[in-house]
Protein backbone atom coordinates (compact mmCIF):
# COMPACT_ATOMS: atom_id res chain seq x y z
CA UNK A 1 0.00 0.00 0.00
CA UNK A 2 2.73 2.71 0.75
CA UNK A 3 4.69 1.77 -2.28
CA UNK A 4 1.31 2.47 -4.81
CA UNK A 5 1.23 6.11 -1.99
CA UNK A 6 4.26 6.67 -3.02
CA UNK A 7 3.93 6.21 -6.29
CA UNK A 8 1.29 7.78 -7.12
CA UNK A 9 3.39 11.07 -5.21
CA UNK A 10 6.23 10.77 -7.35
CA UNK A 11 3.66 10.81 -10.20
CA UNK A 12 1.96 13.61 -8.83
CA UNK A 13 5.19 15.33 -8.46
CA UNK A 14 6.50 14.78 -12.39
CA UNK A 15 2.37 15.94 -13.63
CA UNK A 16 2.75 19.37 -12.23
CA UNK A 17 6.40 19.79 -12.90
CA UNK A 18 5.51 19.42 -16.47
CA UNK A 19 2.66 21.19 -16.69
CA UNK A 20 4.45 24.26 -14.94
CA UNK A 21 7.38 23.50 -18.05
CA UNK A 22 5.28 23.10 -20.53
CA UNK A 23 2.70 26.20 -19.33
CA UNK A 24 4.09 28.64 -17.40
CA UNK A 25 3.31 31.34 -16.21
CA UNK A 26 0.38 29.09 -14.51
CA UNK A 27 -1.49 29.65 -11.55
CA UNK A 28 -2.01 26.79 -8.85
CA UNK A 29 -5.72 27.26 -9.22
CA UNK A 30 -5.36 26.55 -13.03
CA UNK A 31 -2.71 23.62 -11.77
CA UNK A 32 -5.33 21.72 -9.91
CA UNK A 33 -8.64 22.45 -12.29
CA UNK A 34 -6.27 20.98 -15.10
CA UNK A 35 -4.67 17.73 -12.68
CA UNK A 36 -7.96 17.11 -10.68
CA UNK A 37 -5.43 17.25 -7.72
CA UNK A 38 -6.52 18.93 -4.22
CA UNK A 39 -5.47 22.74 -4.07
CA UNK A 40 -3.59 21.25 -0.87
CA UNK A 41 -1.94 18.70 -2.61
CA UNK A 42 -0.56 21.17 -5.51
CA UNK A 43 0.34 24.12 -2.68
CA UNK A 44 2.68 20.87 -0.93
CA UNK A 45 4.10 20.11 -4.31
CA UNK A 46 5.09 23.81 -5.90
CA UNK A 47 6.09 24.21 -2.22
CA UNK A 48 8.57 21.75 -2.43
CA UNK A 49 9.94 22.50 -5.98
CA UNK A 50 10.20 26.40 -4.94
CA UNK A 51 12.01 25.32 -2.28
CA UNK A 52 14.31 23.13 -4.26
CA UNK A 53 14.78 26.17 -6.51
CA UNK A 54 13.10 24.85 -9.74
CA UNK A 55 10.43 26.79 -9.97
CA UNK A 56 9.98 30.93 -8.98
CA UNK A 57 6.79 32.66 -7.96
CA UNK A 58 5.54 36.23 -9.89
CA UNK A 59 2.43 38.17 -9.33
CA UNK A 60 0.46 39.13 -12.21
CA UNK A 61 -2.55 41.41 -12.32
CA UNK A 62 -5.26 39.96 -13.79
CA UNK A 63 -7.11 41.51 -16.79
CA UNK A 64 -10.25 43.76 -15.89
CA UNK A 65 -10.44 42.76 -12.52
CA UNK A 66 -7.13 44.76 -10.92
CA UNK A 67 -6.72 41.39 -8.44
CA UNK A 68 -2.77 40.08 -8.25
CA UNK A 69 -2.28 36.31 -8.88
CA UNK A 70 0.66 34.40 -8.11
CA UNK A 71 2.15 32.47 -11.13
CA UNK A 72 4.78 29.60 -11.96
CA UNK A 73 7.33 29.95 -13.69
CA UNK A 74 10.90 27.89 -13.84
CA UNK A 75 14.50 28.85 -12.93
CA UNK A 76 15.54 27.73 -16.37
CA UNK A 77 19.59 27.66 -15.07
CA UNK A 78 18.05 25.52 -11.78
CA UNK A 79 18.30 22.13 -14.14
CA UNK A 80 20.86 21.02 -16.63
CA UNK A 81 21.07 16.99 -17.58
CA UNK A 82 23.83 15.06 -19.21
CA UNK A 83 22.59 12.88 -22.91
CA UNK A 84 24.94 10.90 -23.97
CA UNK A 85 24.96 9.04 -27.01
CA UNK A 86 27.12 5.98 -28.08
CA UNK A 87 27.22 4.34 -31.96
CA UNK A 88 29.77 2.10 -33.29
CA UNK A 89 32.37 4.59 -34.27
CA UNK A 90 31.60 7.78 -32.10
CA UNK A 91 30.52 8.79 -28.57
CA UNK A 92 28.68 12.14 -27.85
CA UNK A 93 28.06 14.07 -24.44
CA UNK A 94 25.95 16.56 -24.78
CA UNK A 95 24.26 19.17 -22.21
CA UNK A 96 20.39 19.12 -22.14
CA UNK A 97 18.67 22.49 -20.50
CA UNK A 98 15.19 22.41 -18.29
CA UNK A 99 13.65 23.11 -21.37
CA UNK A 100 15.27 20.56 -23.56
CA UNK A 101 17.62 22.36 -25.20
CA UNK A 102 20.70 20.88 -26.43
CA UNK A 103 22.77 23.68 -25.01
CA UNK A 104 26.31 21.93 -25.95
CA UNK A 105 27.99 19.14 -27.29
CA UNK A 106 30.65 17.15 -28.09
CA UNK A 107 32.00 14.29 -30.09
CA UNK A 108 34.61 11.76 -30.31
CA UNK A 109 35.90 8.68 -32.41
CA UNK A 110 35.65 5.38 -30.78
CA UNK A 111 37.05 2.26 -31.79
CA UNK A 112 34.75 -0.30 -33.14
CA UNK A 113 36.35 -3.18 -30.89
CA UNK A 114 36.58 -0.71 -27.69
CA UNK A 115 35.65 -1.89 -24.80
CA UNK A 116 32.83 -0.95 -22.32
CA UNK A 117 35.11 0.04 -19.46
CA UNK A 118 37.31 2.46 -21.99
CA UNK A 119 33.76 3.95 -23.72
CA UNK A 120 33.10 4.87 -19.79
CA UNK A 121 35.97 6.61 -18.75
CA UNK A 122 36.09 8.76 -21.77
CA UNK A 123 32.68 9.81 -20.95
CA UNK A 124 33.76 10.80 -17.18
CA UNK A 125 36.69 12.47 -18.82
CA UNK A 126 35.13 14.66 -21.11
CA UNK A 127 32.19 15.42 -18.38
CA UNK A 128 34.83 16.28 -15.99
CA UNK A 129 36.56 18.70 -18.90
CA UNK A 130 33.14 20.32 -19.58
CA UNK A 131 33.10 20.84 -15.51
CA UNK A 132 36.79 22.26 -15.25
CA UNK A 133 35.98 25.02 -18.48
CA UNK A 134 32.91 26.02 -16.72
CA UNK A 135 30.62 25.14 -19.01
CA UNK A 136 28.29 23.74 -16.76
CA UNK A 137 27.99 23.54 -13.36
CA UNK A 138 28.12 20.09 -11.27
CA UNK A 139 25.33 21.73 -8.48
CA UNK A 140 22.91 21.97 -11.75
CA UNK A 141 23.58 18.47 -13.04
CA UNK A 142 20.43 16.26 -11.78
CA UNK A 143 21.37 12.75 -14.07
CA UNK A 144 23.17 11.10 -16.86
CA UNK A 145 21.20 9.59 -19.50
CA UNK A 146 22.43 7.26 -22.00
CA UNK A 147 21.38 6.13 -25.94
CA UNK A 148 22.58 3.10 -27.46
CA UNK A 149 21.55 0.70 -29.75
CA UNK A 150 20.40 -2.89 -29.26
CA UNK A 151 18.70 -4.18 -26.01
CA UNK A 152 18.58 -2.43 -22.82
CA UNK A 153 17.52 -3.26 -19.52
CA UNK A 154 15.94 -0.24 -18.30
CA UNK A 155 15.18 -0.76 -15.10
CA UNK A 156 18.78 -2.20 -14.38
CA UNK A 157 20.94 0.00 -16.59
CA UNK A 158 22.65 -3.07 -18.17
CA UNK A 159 23.33 -2.93 -21.84
CA UNK A 160 21.71 -6.93 -22.50
CA UNK A 161 22.96 -7.10 -26.07
CA UNK A 162 23.93 -4.39 -28.63
CA UNK A 163 25.46 -6.32 -32.15
CA UNK A 164 26.59 -2.25 -33.11
CA UNK A 165 28.83 -2.11 -30.17
CA UNK A 166 30.10 -5.49 -29.64
CA UNK A 167 28.84 -5.71 -25.72
CA UNK A 168 26.62 -8.43 -23.72
CA UNK A 169 25.33 -7.96 -20.14
CA UNK A 170 27.14 -4.54 -19.78
CA UNK A 171 26.40 -2.97 -16.40
CA UNK A 172 26.83 0.40 -17.61
CA UNK A 173 24.52 2.36 -15.52
CA UNK A 174 26.70 1.09 -12.55
CA UNK A 175 30.10 1.46 -14.18
CA UNK A 176 28.99 5.25 -15.14
CA UNK A 177 27.82 6.09 -11.99
CA UNK A 178 30.80 4.81 -9.95
CA UNK A 179 33.14 7.25 -12.22
CA UNK A 180 30.68 10.32 -12.34
CA UNK A 181 29.00 10.20 -9.07
CA UNK A 182 25.51 10.81 -10.85
CA UNK A 183 22.62 9.03 -11.53
CA UNK A 184 22.89 6.79 -14.81
CA UNK A 185 20.04 5.95 -16.93
CA UNK A 186 20.21 3.88 -19.98
CA UNK A 187 17.69 3.24 -22.72
CA UNK A 188 17.47 2.31 -26.51
CA UNK A 189 18.92 4.75 -28.35
CA UNK A 190 15.56 5.38 -30.60
CA UNK A 191 13.39 5.20 -27.57
CA UNK A 192 14.87 8.18 -26.17
CA UNK A 193 15.14 10.16 -29.73
CA UNK A 194 11.22 9.56 -30.31
CA UNK A 195 10.81 10.69 -26.93
CA UNK A 196 12.84 13.75 -27.40
CA UNK A 197 10.46 13.89 -31.00
CA UNK A 198 7.54 13.92 -29.19
CA UNK A 199 8.42 17.04 -26.72
CA UNK A 200 10.64 18.76 -28.85
CA UNK A 201 10.08 18.19 -32.66
CA UNK A 202 8.21 16.83 -35.39
CA UNK A 203 5.74 14.54 -33.31
CA UNK A 204 4.87 16.84 -30.95
CA UNK A 205 0.79 16.39 -30.38
CA UNK A 206 0.90 12.98 -31.67
CA UNK A 207 -0.88 10.65 -29.77
CA UNK A 208 0.95 7.45 -31.78
CA UNK A 209 4.50 7.86 -32.79
CA UNK A 210 6.32 5.34 -34.73
CA UNK A 211 9.90 6.45 -35.17
CA UNK A 212 12.04 4.82 -37.79
CA UNK A 213 15.96 5.00 -37.58
CA UNK A 214 18.34 4.05 -40.80
CA UNK A 215 21.90 4.44 -40.46
CA UNK A 216 24.48 1.88 -38.44
CA UNK A 217 21.33 -0.04 -37.59
CA UNK A 218 18.29 -0.51 -38.51
CA UNK A 219 15.38 -0.03 -35.71
CA UNK A 220 11.93 1.56 -34.52
CA UNK A 221 10.21 2.94 -31.72
CA UNK A 222 7.05 3.78 -30.20
CA UNK A 223 5.52 6.45 -27.87
CA UNK A 224 1.77 6.04 -27.14
CA UNK A 225 0.28 8.83 -25.01
CA UNK A 226 3.57 10.16 -24.61
CA UNK A 227 4.41 6.82 -22.70
CA UNK A 228 7.52 4.29 -24.54
CA UNK A 229 6.50 1.33 -25.32
CA UNK A 230 8.53 -1.14 -23.96
CA UNK A 231 7.57 -4.69 -24.53
CA UNK A 232 8.33 -7.49 -21.97
CA UNK A 233 12.13 -6.94 -22.30
CA UNK A 234 12.43 -3.18 -23.55
CA UNK A 235 13.02 -4.81 -27.21
CA UNK A 236 10.13 -3.42 -29.10
CA UNK A 237 11.22 -1.96 -32.00
CA UNK A 238 13.71 -4.41 -32.93
CA UNK A 239 12.70 -4.48 -36.57
CA UNK A 240 16.63 -4.44 -37.87
CA UNK A 241 16.32 -8.34 -36.83
CA UNK A 242 13.08 -9.32 -38.63
CA UNK A 243 13.24 -11.89 -41.30
CA UNK A 244 13.00 -10.89 -44.63
CA UNK A 245 14.82 -13.52 -46.78
CA UNK A 246 15.74 -17.14 -44.60
CA UNK A 247 17.80 -17.81 -47.33
CA UNK A 248 19.65 -14.27 -47.68
CA UNK A 249 22.99 -12.75 -46.46
CA UNK A 250 24.31 -13.83 -42.82
CA UNK A 251 23.53 -10.93 -40.13
CA UNK A 252 25.82 -9.73 -37.99
CA UNK A 253 23.43 -11.59 -35.41
CA UNK A 254 24.39 -14.71 -36.86
CA UNK A 255 20.68 -15.20 -38.13
CA UNK A 256 20.35 -14.83 -42.32
CA UNK A 257 18.47 -12.32 -44.07
CA UNK A 258 17.70 -9.64 -41.24
CA UNK A 259 16.14 -6.46 -42.46
CA UNK A 260 19.39 -4.44 -41.73
CA UNK A 261 21.57 -6.61 -43.46
CA UNK A 262 20.44 -4.96 -46.40
CA UNK A 263 19.78 -1.42 -45.71
CA UNK A 264 22.78 -0.47 -42.73
CA UNK A 265 25.88 1.84 -43.34
CA UNK A 266 27.95 -1.39 -42.75
CA UNK A 267 25.96 -3.61 -44.65
CA UNK A 268 25.70 -1.53 -47.99
CA UNK A 269 29.90 -0.77 -48.21
CA UNK A 270 30.51 -4.28 -47.58
CA UNK A 271 28.64 -5.28 -50.28
CA UNK A 272 30.19 -2.33 -52.28
CA UNK A 273 33.13 -3.38 -51.95
CA UNK A 274 32.78 -6.61 -53.96
CA UNK A 275 32.59 -4.33 -56.82
CA UNK A 276 34.56 -1.27 -56.43
CA UNK A 277 36.78 0.17 -53.47
CA UNK A 278 34.02 2.21 -51.32
CA UNK A 279 35.44 3.44 -48.36
CA UNK A 280 31.68 5.85 -46.91
CA UNK A 281 28.82 5.85 -47.75
CA UNK A 282 28.71 9.08 -49.42
CA UNK A 283 31.35 7.36 -52.68
CA UNK A 284 28.54 5.45 -52.64
CA UNK A 285 25.96 7.68 -53.53
CA UNK A 286 28.28 9.45 -55.66
CA UNK A 287 28.77 6.42 -58.16
CA UNK A 288 24.83 6.19 -57.56
CA UNK A 289 24.38 9.50 -59.09
CA UNK A 290 26.90 8.85 -61.70
CA UNK A 291 24.49 5.74 -62.67
CA UNK A 292 27.15 3.45 -61.92
CA UNK A 293 24.23 0.38 -62.13
CA UNK A 294 25.84 -1.26 -58.75
CA UNK A 295 25.41 1.51 -56.81
CA UNK A 296 21.74 2.40 -58.56
CA UNK A 297 21.16 -1.05 -57.71
CA UNK A 298 22.29 -1.21 -53.93
CA UNK A 299 20.83 2.07 -53.13
CA UNK A 300 17.07 1.31 -55.01
CA UNK A 301 16.83 -1.52 -53.11
CA UNK A 302 17.98 -0.48 -49.21
CA UNK A 303 15.35 2.51 -50.40
CA UNK A 304 13.04 -0.43 -51.39
CA UNK A 305 13.09 -1.94 -47.90
CA UNK A 306 12.79 1.23 -45.79
CA UNK A 307 9.41 1.66 -47.78
CA UNK A 308 8.36 -1.97 -46.53
CA UNK A 309 9.54 -1.32 -43.13
CA UNK A 310 7.15 1.78 -43.04
CA UNK A 311 4.12 -0.60 -44.66
CA UNK A 312 5.29 -3.09 -41.79
CA UNK A 313 5.56 -0.68 -39.54
CA UNK A 314 2.09 1.34 -39.80
CA UNK A 315 0.10 -2.27 -40.61
CA UNK A 316 1.40 -3.23 -37.16
CA UNK A 317 0.79 -0.19 -34.90
CA UNK A 318 -1.48 1.73 -37.11
CA UNK A 319 0.58 5.31 -35.83
CA UNK A 320 -0.61 8.76 -36.52
CA UNK A 321 2.54 9.85 -37.31
CA UNK A 322 5.99 8.10 -38.83
CA UNK A 323 9.06 9.93 -38.45
CA UNK A 324 12.16 9.14 -40.68
CA UNK A 325 15.33 9.85 -39.35
CA UNK A 326 19.07 8.05 -38.69
CA UNK A 327 22.26 8.81 -40.16
CA UNK A 328 21.50 7.99 -43.56
CA UNK A 329 18.04 10.13 -43.21
CA UNK A 330 19.91 13.11 -42.19
CA UNK A 331 23.26 12.68 -44.80
CA UNK A 332 20.79 12.09 -48.04
CA UNK A 333 17.58 14.20 -47.63
CA UNK A 334 16.82 12.86 -51.13
CA UNK A 335 15.73 9.80 -49.71
CA UNK A 336 12.88 11.05 -47.36
CA UNK A 337 10.88 11.99 -50.53
CA UNK A 338 12.28 8.39 -52.58
CA UNK A 339 10.90 6.64 -49.45
CA UNK A 340 7.45 8.35 -49.40
CA UNK A 341 7.35 7.91 -53.00
CA UNK A 342 7.35 4.25 -53.34
CA UNK A 343 5.28 4.11 -49.95
CA UNK A 344 2.31 5.80 -51.45
CA UNK A 345 2.66 4.30 -54.93
CA UNK A 346 3.39 0.53 -54.34
CA UNK A 347 3.58 -0.53 -50.27
CA UNK A 348 1.53 1.08 -47.99
CA UNK A 349 -1.84 -1.00 -47.71
CA UNK A 350 -4.41 1.43 -49.09
CA UNK A 351 -7.01 1.60 -46.85
CA UNK A 352 -4.32 3.12 -44.24
CA UNK A 353 -2.80 5.50 -46.54
CA UNK A 354 -4.31 8.79 -45.34
CA UNK A 355 -4.33 7.40 -42.14
CA UNK A 356 -0.75 8.89 -40.76
CA UNK A 357 1.95 11.53 -41.12
CA UNK A 358 5.03 10.46 -42.88
CA UNK A 359 7.36 12.92 -41.36
CA UNK A 360 11.48 14.03 -41.65
CA UNK A 361 12.78 14.14 -38.21
CA UNK A 362 13.37 17.86 -36.82
CA UNK A 363 16.27 17.18 -34.20
CA UNK A 364 18.81 14.83 -36.33
CA UNK A 365 21.96 14.17 -34.78
CA UNK A 366 20.87 15.96 -31.64
CA UNK A 367 17.92 13.58 -30.45
CA UNK A 368 19.18 11.36 -28.99
CA UNK A 369 21.30 13.27 -26.78
CA UNK A 370 18.20 15.43 -26.13
CA UNK A 371 16.22 12.54 -25.38
CA UNK A 372 19.00 11.05 -23.03
CA UNK A 373 19.29 14.21 -21.34
CA UNK A 374 15.47 14.37 -20.92
CA UNK A 375 14.91 11.00 -19.85
CA UNK A 376 17.56 12.27 -17.08
CA UNK A 377 15.52 14.46 -16.50
CA UNK A 378 12.29 12.60 -16.03
CA UNK A 379 13.40 9.77 -13.79
CA UNK A 380 15.28 12.65 -11.46
CA UNK A 381 11.35 14.56 -11.02
CA UNK A 382 9.77 11.16 -10.17
CA UNK A 383 11.82 11.37 -6.79
CA UNK A 384 10.97 12.80 -3.92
Amino acid sequence: MKHDQDFIKRQNRLTVFEIIKTQNPISRAMIAKQTGMSPTTVSRIVGELIEQGYILESEQVSEGLGRKSTLLGLVDASVSSIGVELDRHSLSVGIVDLQGNLVHSERQARGVEEQPAVTMERIAALLNDMLERNIVQRKHIVGIGVGLPGIVNNDSGVVVFSVQLGWKNVPLATMLEELTGLKVNVDNELKVKALAEHLKGSAIGSSRTALLGFGNGVGSALIVEGEIYRGEMNSAGEIGHTTVDPNGTLCECGKAGCLQSYITIHSLLQEANQIAPIQTVEELFTARNAKERWAVHLIDRALTYMAITVNNVVCMYNPDTVIFSGELADKFPEMYLEVKERCMSRFVWEPLRDSFRFVKSELHEAGVMTGSGLLAQTQFFKLD
